[in-house]
């Protein structure tokens, strides 16, 4: 799941305003800004669904990995084929294209 933090993070990134991320999630604005300014909770359903609308704007969750969690952008084509091109050393690549 994610948190409040990332949520905010994330909306940043992707430049939507809490009130366009509700409609884009079916998820009550305020419940959105409790969330995010960490004096409430989403439950697991509102949680996926903003974590996708996010997702389907170019946001990528990182989990906690011992060093923190966070959230960063998916690369563009450009950046994508570039970094394809210099890793050439095989293994699974996943898809860090925005739509």
């Amino acid at each position: 799941m994610i948190t409040g933090s990332q949520c905010r993070a994330a909306r940043a990134l992707v430049e939507i305003s809490r009130s366009m991320l509700a409609k884009r999630a079916g998820v009550d604005l305020i419940s959105i800004e409790r969330f995010e300014n960490i004096t409430g909770s989403l439950v697991k359903r509102e949680m996926q669904d903003v974590k996708r609308a996010l997702e389907e704007l170019g946001a990528v969750f990182i989990p906690e990995n011992g060093a923190g969690h966070g959230v960063r952008l998916k690369f563009s084509n450009v950046a994508a084929e570039r970094i394809a091109q210099l890793e050439c050393e095989g293994g699974i690549v996943a898809n860090d294209r925005v739509p």
